[in-house]
């Protein structure tokens, strides 16, 4: 809720329109500084400044958005999988979400993670027990960490791989199609065969 005063603009929730606003910023492509994120949400220059120390700052808490949207995205439904077919649909879901908002997947993945926000480390974790317990789901006596890090790997590598145009697909049924077949190909390969 926003309401004027005498003295200028005033949000209910100033850190929230911020991050709205700084969100739209990015996924719209444009550029964006705090100030101009001031801008924007009709704020004085340096209201930012009350929320979030620098650019970092923000860009860490629209990430921590990022990895929570992500994680509802993951956990669509309350089964846990209990075949590869049906990890392979976590796999979809990820993928799926990089193609739809490439700017924050890429905010998201492209910097290492700030180790000192609490709150993205606290969305990190979700998607990471998120993904660890479905593994554990499906596997439930192999080496859980290890699997985790090569099905991660494997959506992860196909996000980014679309993302750049290096694997073209007509469609999103197609890439989770593609998603689907490279989970059941990399699970059900056994060598010399």
């Amino acid at each position: 809720m926003s309401t004027s005063t005498k003295d200028g603009y005033h949000h209910g929730d100033l850190r929230a329109a911020l991050l709205t606003t700084a969100m739209e910023m990015l996924e719209q492509g444009e550029q964006f500084s705090l100030r101009a994120v001031a801008r924007k949400a009709g704020v004085s220059p340096t209201a930012p400044y009350r929320h979030f120390a620098d650019r970092e700052a923000l860009e860490s808490a629209l990430a921590a958005q990022g990895l929570r949207d992500l994680n509802d995205d993951l956990v669509q439904g309350d089964a846990m999988p209990a075949t590869v077919a049906e990890l392979a649909e976590l796999g979809v879901a990820y993928v799926d979400f990089a193609l739809r908002r490439p700017a924050l997947f890429r905010l998201m993945f492209g910097n290492a993670c700030d180790d000192t926000n609490e709150d993205r480390v606290s969305a990190a974790a979700s998607v990471h027990e998120t993904l660890a317990r479905a593994v554990a789901n499906v596997f439930p006596k192999a080496d859980l960490a290890n699997i985790a890090i090569a099905g991660w790997g494997l959506v992860h590598g196909l996000a980014s791989l679309h993302l750049d145009g290096k694997l073209a697909s007509d469609s999103p049924d197609d890439v989770a199609k593609q998603v689907r077949a490279s989970f059941a190909a990399v699970f059900a390969a056994r060598p010399g065969e």
